[in-house]
């Protein structure tokens, strides 16, 4: 395998979520960056996670979020959503990565605008053992909960401060009781009638 000198890891964070928007994110961290925090996004509190984000944006080589909408969600499906976010994320890179390390087992390959394919490997748990996708992940996740964040105080009742807009009790008697908002994916909200 060619040795490869700059390498962005990518990860996603916001694909179960009955709202909003999937986030993802592209980092090309330095080979020798360790941190004792630096793992899969979920296993870590909220406050560590804000607490890595600076150090991560700080010590990356390059990185970027991007976002595609719960509309465009609805109408290319989560898994398809997910890729492009993660496309997106890899295109705002100040610097084009050589190769791509994608968390999970399926990725689209991405082409650059002079139609070059940057080669791609997926790794299962990818966040949990690679350093550059372990900070894709907290940072996908830490920028997807501040939009959360944003959108609970545009839609109060629902609990997305906290929720997320995933699908727990509360969020779901939120839609009952308020109805469905802009912000839905309709697609995922199939058996609720408002």
């Amino acid at each position: 395998m060619p040795q490869y000198q700059i390498v962005a890891g990518c990860d996603e964070a916001g694909r179960g979520p009955l709202a909003g928007a999937v986030f993802a994110a592209a980092v090309d961290m330095p080979e020798n960056f360790r941190h004792q925090w630096l793992t899969d996004s979920k296993q870590l509190s909220a406050k560590k996670r804000e607490d890595l984000r600076p150090i991560i944006e700080k010590n990356a080589v390059a990185w970027a979020v991007a976002s595609v909408s719960a509309a465009e969600i609805d109408q290319i499906n989560i898994l398809q959503a997910s890729m492009k976010a993660m496309r997106l994320a890899v295109a705002k890179l100040k610097i084009e990565p050589q190769l791509l390390l994608i968390d999970g087992n399926k990725f689209i390959e991405y082409k650059t605008e002079d139609g070059r394919v940057i080669p791609h490997i997926c790794v299962v748990k990818g966040d949990a053992k690679i350093p550059a996708i372990s900070a894709a992940s907290i940072l996908a996740k830490s920028y997807r909960d501040e939009y959360m964040r944003r959108l609970a105080q545009e839609c109060p009742g629902y609990g997305w401060e906290h929720n997320m807009a995933y699908p727990t009790k509360e969020h779901y008697e939120a839609i009952t009781r308020l109805g469905i908002t802009k912000y839905h994916r309709i697609s995922f909200l199939k058996n609720i009638h408002s």
